[in-house]
């Protein structure tokens, strides 16, 4: 049983790492200034952003000429080496948040992180206390332990006892 409570432990603490891990990632190193800059490295920035005309689309993927000229413009700023965060913060600035495929992890927005690892901890506690209580045995021990409480006759007359405990065997089969 310790060894469940352990793993449970490890499990708690990669799920909570996960978001750590993806936030220290970076988009490896920038183009140089005035380099050709592929569709790959465009797309790369362009599927990180949500068209701010269409309704949940991708800006890599929207077919409208609103989002072909968007990803005019990535392609221009990668071309002058600004950085995905520069063309992230000129995105937001021009159309919002809402523009981001990943909620930045401030403000309201830091429901969108919190809220998903701590329901998920408090599902694995609840998984693992179901669990721990369906073993073989749990009920048993359970009910071994309330008789034995129940056991304890400290002020009760000798004779009352014997007759609750003569009922009880005689009731219990």
């Amino acid at each position: 049983m310790k060894q469940l409570s352990w793993m449970a432990v490890l499990v708690i603490l990669i799920v909570a790492a996960i978001p750590v891990v993806a936030l220290a990632q970076d988009g490896g190193p920038s183009p140089e200034p005035g380099s050709a800059v592929t569709d790959d490295e465009v797309n790369a920035v362009a599927n990180q952003l949500y068209c701010p005309v269409c309704e949940n689309v991708p800006l890599d993927v929207c077919g409208t000429q609103a989002c072909a000229d968007w990803r005019g413009e990535i392609r221009t700023m990668l071309q002058e080496g600004r950085s995905e965060q520069d063309i992230f913060n000129y995105f937001t600035d021009r159309y919002g948040q809402r523009v981001l495929a990943t909620p930045e992890a401030r403000g309201f927005n830091l429901i969108v992180w919190i809220v998903p690892p701590l329901a998920l901890i408090i599902g694995i506690v609840v998984l693992v206390g179901a669990l721990r209580r369906m073993a073989p045995g749990a009920i048993k021990a359970d009910q071994a332990a309330m008789a034995a409480a129940a056991l304890r006759y400290d002020n009760l007359d000798p004779e009352i006892v014997a007759r609750i405990e003569a009922d009880l065997h005689e009731f219990s089969g």
